[in-house]
C-alpha cells in the first residue's frame, strides 16, 4: 500500500462521513515550492544561494528556464565511467540473478496478475528484454547512490525545492519504456505533493528510433486532471492512465505546447517537474536500447520516511548535502556493490 493509501485509510477512520476531506484537485499554492510562486525572485534567491559559485551551469539561467518550461538539461552532468560501472553492476544482477532480491516490475501480459518480482525469481530471458524496470537498484549500489545523489543534480534540486533534497526511488531499464503521456506526481506521491521532482540521466547516445522520452514544455502549467476522486491514481479511481493520457495530450495541444523529443548523449540530465507531461516513444527499431536511470526526489519537509516503514524512523545515507534512506526491508542487500567506493 502506497503512502498515500495509508493516510487516506486513516483519515477515513477518524473522520464522520460529513467530515471526509475533498478529492485533492489541484496543488495547495501556500506549499508550492518558491520557483513556482508568482513573485519567484530568481535575483534574489541566487544572490543568497551558497553553492552557485561551485556549478558548471549558469543556475539563474536554469532556474528562469525550469520556472517557464517544468524542466532543465544538463550538459555532460555525469562521469560516463560512473555510468559504465553501474551498467556492468545491472549486467552482473541479470547474469547471475539467482543470488539477488532486487526488485523488478514486468509490463508484460502474463505477469499482470504479479508484475513486481525478486530478480531471482524472474528468467534471464525476460530480464534481458523490454518492459522490464529495476527497481531501486540504488540501494544495491554504491556507484548508484552517488550518481543519483551527484552534486551536478542535487545541487539544482536544492535550490528548485529551497531545502535539503532526498532522494525516493529509482528505475533502471535497457530499453525504451513505450509508456503513455502521464505526469509524476500522480504516481509518486510525496507528502507534499508538489515537492517532487526526477532526473533521467542517459546511459548511452539516445537514438531516435529506440523509443525516446518526449515531453511538453510548459506543460507542468495545465490544469490537474481528475481521475474521478482526485489528482492521485489509486484503487478509488473511477478514471484510468489512459484516461489521464488522454486529457493531457488533447490539453497540452490545445494549449499550444508542441511535443518535443529528448534526444540526449550518455552523461547528459534531463531533470523535470513534478507536473511536466512526458512519456516513453514507440520503439521503432527493436534492436536499439535506451539505457536508462531515472531517480525521484523530494524535499526534507515533504518525505520524511522510507515508503515501506512510513511511520519509522529511516536511516540515512547522505551524499553532496542530500539524503536517501536505506531500503528498511531489505538492510542485508544495501551497498553489494561496491566498488563505486573508489570512484
Amino acid at each position: 500500500m502506497s503512502l498515500l493509501s495509508k493516510l487516506k485509510s486513516v483519515a477515513k477512520q477518524v473522520l464522520r462521513p460529513e467530515q471526509k476531506a475533498k478529492p485533492v484537485t489541484e496543488f495547495v499554492y501556500d506549499t508550492l515550492p518558491w520557483i513556482d510562486k508568482k513573485d519567484a525572485d530568481i535575483a534574489s534567491f541566487i544572490n543568497h544561494f551558497p553553492a552557485v559559485k561551485e556549478l558548471p551551469y549558469d543556475l539563474a539561467e536554469k532556474l528562469a528556464f525550469w520556472r517557464d518550461n517544468g524542466y532543465v538539461i544538463l550538459g555532460k552532468a555525469i562521469d560516463t565511467d560512473w555510468l559504465d560501472q553501474l551498467w556492468s553492476e545491472v549486467e552482473e544482477l541479470v547474469e547471475h540473478h539467482e543470488k539477488y532480491q532486487t526488485q523488478v516490475r514486468i509490463d508484460l501480459p502474463e505477469y499482470q496478475a504479479n508484475p513486481i518480482l525478486p530478480v531471482k525469481d524472474v528468467p534471464k530471458t525476460v530480464l534481458n528484454g523490454p518492459y522490464i524496470k529495476f527497481n531501486d537498484f540504488h540501494d544495491n549500489s554504491v556507484i548508484g547512490k552517488k550518481i543519483m545523489l551527484h552534486k551536478n543534480i542535487v545541487t539544482f534540486l536544492e535550490a528548485v525545492f529551497g531545502e535539503k533534497v532526498i532522494a525516493m526511488q529509482s528505475l533502471l531499464f535497457k530499453y525504451g519504456s513505450q509508456q503513455a503521456t502521464h505526469q509524476d506526481f500522480a504516481y509518486v506521491v510525496s507528502e507534499i505533493p508538489s515537492h517532487l521532482a526526477a532526473a533521467w540521466i542517459a546511459l548511452e547516445d539516445v537514438q531516435i528510433d529506440a523509443g525516446p522520452l518526449s515531453y511538453y514544455p510548459g506543460s507542468h502549467k495545465i490544469a490537474k486532471f481528475n481521475f474521478g476522486n482526485g489528482i492521485f491514481f489509486n484503487n478509488e479511481s473511477t478514471l484510468n492512465p489512459g484516461d489521464f493520457a488522454t486529457y493531457l495530450d488533447a490539453a497540452c495541444q490545445k494549449a499550444g505546447m508542441e511535443k518535443k523529443t529528448l534526444l540526449i548523449k550518455k552523461g547528459e540530465v534531463l531533470i523535470w517537474h513534478a507536473a511536466l507531461a512526458h512519456g516513453g516513444e514507440a520503439i521503432r527499431n527493436s534492436a536499439l536500447t535506451r539505457k536508462s536511470y531515472v531517480c525521484h526526489y523530494s524535499s526534507d519537509s515533504a518525505y520524511k520516511h522510507h515508503r515501506q516503514r512510513p511511520t519509522e524512523e529511516p536511516v540515512r545515507r547522505t551524499i553532496n548535502g542530500a539524503d536517501v534512506f536505506v531500503n528498511p526491508t531489505m538492510p542485508d542487500q544495501e551497498d553489494i556493490f561496491t566498488k563505486g567506493k573508489m570512484m
